[in-house]
């Protein structure tokens, strides 16, 4: 008995220790689509590692813990200074080891950048999309190194949806698109590089228009399409309100094939949502995990394991983008500290730029810019999926090829 005291004792200070959980902070618009399905998809990697031991740091196993801060920047008029006090409160309160998921809109990603410096967090962005911060990484590393992404960026959605317009193009000999965004810097940017894909493969670009935040009549642009002839109607929205575009196309029977991204279409559940109205938008999922492709397992299972753990109806109303990444970001931030053995920010860092492994998404590798590698083969790279909406209510991918299911159909009230 006496032995048997001695090993407990002599565990207790290590079980003690062992406890201490490393902080996640999740500071992002948890009001958004994306924002709410990101902290849930990291809440359920936290409770996956947490169940399997935790993670190892310096021989001793720590119990993760995530905190979120809703910074409410996908909200009309909410200015950049409010988003970034509740970074800084969630830093000064929570004293994250790392954050995860992190800025909602590109404005806010950009203007964080030196907040994150200052208090020397790593960061795994996986929503915001702008190139610039590859950029400022580039142009002055020392300051900025601690800030990673890890979900698609704007140059990775143009290069996949002139791939996908290619396609098209060929398929059905159409030459003449119409780009409608809304008015953020991302969208816009995807909007401008499309339109630089278009001009140099001889397509004509009859329209660009970009409707402010909030903005829930696109009417007038519709109008537009028809008269100039328009093919193809390329939107470009995150905010709720643009689903109205879609029924609004529907209504007018505009006589072109829509095929862009549209967030509150991007769920399992918009067939019903929509009444239909979603049949034969091409809609484009950033990243995968929230539709499951056969070719990549992990996404499956990761959709899969969300409907466990949220509910069938949280799984089928999963957010095209952000998910995948918030997921594999805790696993990629996990793997980190255990190579670092450490918690010290320069260690992570440096773990995080060797990550090399299969995630919901695909092969997750860092580019020197920090930004994860996306590609066309989910064995070399990440991937983003664009899908069909499809009677009887189904989302087909449709590309890339090595993930595709089916292929692209004009809707039923388009003459080919």
């Amino acid at each position: 008995m006496a032995g048997i005291l001695a090993v407990l004792l002599f565990l207790i200070p290590v079980v003690s220790q062992a406890q201490e959980p490393i902080v996640i902070g999740v500071p992002t618009a948890l009001g958004s689509i994306e924002g709410r399905d990101a902290w849930m998809a990291v809440q359920m990697a936290v409770e996956e590692i947490n169940a399997k031991g935790g993670v190892l740091v310096g021989g001793k196993r720590r119990p993760l813990k995530a905190y979120s801060i809703d910074t409410r920047e996908h909200e009309p008029g909410i200015p950049v200074h409010d988003a970034l006090t509740a970074v800084e409160k969630l830093i000064l309160e929570k004293k994250p080891h790392a954050i995860v998921v992190g800025a909602f809109r590109s404005e806010i990603l950009l203007a964080s950048m030196d907040l994150i410096a200052k208090y020397r967090v790593p960061y795994i962005c996986s929503i915001a999309m702008t190139p610039i911060f590859q950029k400022k990484i580039l142009e002055n590393y020392d300051q900025y190194k601690y800030m990673f992404r890890n979900c698609l960026n704007a140059p990775y959605l143009v290069k996949y949806l002139g791939q996908v317009m290619g396609f098209v193009g060929k398929e059905f000999g159409f030459n003449r698109a119409y780009i409608i965004v809304q008015d953020t810097l991302w969208a816009k940017a995807t909007g401008k590089g499309l339109q630089k894909w278009y001009e140099k493969n001889g397509w004509e670009v009859v329209g660009f228009d970009a409707y402010p935040l909030g903005a829930s009549d696109f009417s007038s642009s519709l109008i537009k399409v028809r008269a100039k002839k328009a093919q193809v109607v390329v939107p470009i929205f995150d905010m709720p309100q643009s689903g109205i575009l879609l029924k609004q196309a529907r209504a007018m029977k505009v006589p072109a094939l829509l095929c862009g991204f549209i967030s509150p279409a991007a769920p399992g559940n918009a067939w019903e949502v929509f009444e239909g109205e979603v049949e034969g938008l091409v809609n484009f999922l950033f990243e995968i995990g929230p539709i499951p492709v056969k070719a990549v397992p992990k996404s499956v299972a990761f959709n899969r394991n969300f409907g466990k753990s949220w509910g069938e109806e949280a799984r089928i109303r999963l957010s095209g983008h952000g998910p995948g990444p918030a997921y594999d970001a805790v696993y990629i931030l996990a793997s980190a500290i255990e190579r670092a053995g450490s918690l010290d920010p320069e260690a992570i860092v440096k773990a995080l730029e060797q990550t090399d492994m299969e995630g919901v998404v695909g092969r997750i590798r860092f580019s020197k810019d920090h930004q994860v590698i996306y590609g066309l083969d989910p064995k070399e790279a990440a991937i983003g999926c664009a899908f069909q909406w499809k009677k009887p209510g189904v989302r087909i991918p449709v590309f890339p090829e090595a993930v595709a299911e089916g292929k692209i159909e004009l809707p039923p009230y388009m003459k080919k």
